[in-house]
């Protein structure tokens, strides 16, 4: 059973006088992937509309100020200085945890600066998450929910889905992917015990790409926009789902804020093509394209697995991955979408006392009917994959975004910004 709890939170924004309750409108995102891509499709589609737009995300990759974005920009060093000796003094030595406090510390600084928007990325889960706190936000937003992170949400599907669907508020929309029934089923039942407005991918909206083009059905009109700036198939379904929140939230938006949005949205580590940093220049040297990739569930590792069959459909040359991910994970579900490209595959670890050994995943791989070899490290693991005959390889680096994380930390030309 999951033992989080928004007690300590909620003890915490009182005692600041309740930043929570000055902020400018807030959509609440929730779900097991594309959580942070729906929440880079929203903030570009605010900013393409000329909003000011706060946004807390997580986790980061290589710094902290990555989580919190203050009306378009990354919370200072200052700003967290400040804000951090304020939060511990308030919270005068009570027990609390490194995420709760960051969430505090984010709704602090939010409400301390105007904007338009605030879009709130959920932790772990939904309904005890330390994000939920929010009577009557302007939007809910549930992405796909799949299995993940069971050692605190499951085992079931119908479980986890019940966490998810604890951001629905009464009376407040909900707008949500396309799911697989077990989890639809929590999802409308919470709904029906909020009297919330439901609006469901499939049923009462839609998104799919045409003629590379991203095409959204909503109940009034058919929208023709481009492409989503971030790659891979999933991700029309992904900015379809922004594009509806987008619209829910607001009606009168028009083709050209929504296109903008959905074409220039940046979200690392999803399918990044990396073109900087000592990795890339080894690839180039040797004529491959490099990737990078933090999925690390089944789940992502079908859309990784399809986005990686387009690549190579466009441009046929082998591929081959470089894998690390954390011992809890699913690590032969996540590679098994493989299966049918045949990647060569080079396992490692890293540095994190929940790293799954290159053995243990190397196992995984070979289980799900991969050819696997260890290396010590990421950069042996490229020169490895990089090594031989034939032609220049696609190199998809995936598995984790700490391990991805661990990547762009290498040079500060790959650092988020």
């Amino acid at each position: 059973m999951i033992d989080l709890t928004t007690g300590r939170v909620e003890r915490l924004l009182a005692a600041l006088g309740h930043p929570e309750r000055r902020l400018p409108p807030v959509i609440h995102v929730a779900g097991t992937n594309g959580k942070g891509s729906t929440v880079a499709y929203l903030r570009a589609i605010g900013e393409a509309q000329g909003l000011r737009v706060h946004a807390i995300t997580s986790p980061h990759l290589v710094r902290f100020a990555e989580r919190i974005r203050i009306a378009g920009k990354l919370i200072s060093d200052e700003k967290l200085e400040d804000l951090t000796d304020r939060l511990e003094a308030a919270n005068a030595g009570r027990p609390i945890s490194f995420f709760e406090i960051t969430t505090v510390l984010a709704l602090e600084a939010f409400a301390e600066t105007p904007a338009d928007l605030c879009i709130v990325e959920v932790g772990l889960g939904g309904r005890f998450d330390a994000t939920n706190v929010f009577d009557q936000p302007a939007v809910s937003v549930i992405t796909p929910v799949d299995y993940d992170h069971l050692e605190m949400l499951g085992p079931e599907l119908s479980k986890i889905a019940w966490e998810k669907a604890g951001v629905i508020k009464r009376g407040r929309p909900a707008v949500v992917a396309r799911q697989m029934d077990e989890a639809l089923e929590a999802i409308e039942r919470e709904a029906d015990d909020r009297m919330a407005p439901l609006f469901l991918m499939g049923r009462d909206f839609d998104a799919w790409e045409e003629r590379g083009r991203l095409m959204v059905q909503m109940p009034d009109r058919l929208l023709d926009l481009p492409a989503p700036s971030l790659f891979g198939g999933y991700q029309f379904e992904n900015a379809g789902l922004a594009v509806a929140a987008a619209l829910t939230f607001n009606r009168d938006l028009g083709e050209q804020e929504l296109g903008q949005g959905v074409s220039s949205a940046v979200w690392p580590a999803r399918f990044q093509r990396l073109t900087k940093g000592p990795l890339a220049q080894l690839a180039r040297a040797r004529g491959s394209d490099l990737w990078l990739d933090g999925g690390h569930n089944p789940h992502a590792g079908r859309a990784l697995a399809e986005a990686a069959s387009r690549l190579v459909d466009r441009d046929p040359r082998p591929l081959v991955m470089v894998t690390g991910m954390f011992a809890r994970k699913d690590a032969e579900g996540y590679f098994r979408p493989f299966g049918e490209m045949h990647p060569k595959v080079f396992t490692t670890t890293f540095d994190s006392p929940n790293a799954a050994s290159a053995d243990e995943l190397a196992d995984a791989a070979r289980r799900a009917g991969l050819a696997a070899e260890t290396v010590a490290n990421v950069g042996e693991g490229l020169e490895r994959a990089l090594a031989g005959e034939g032609p220049a390889p696609h190199v998809l680096i995936c598995g984790g975004l700490h391990f991805a994380g661990d990547v762009l930390a290498m040079s500060r030309d790959t650092w988020p910004t």
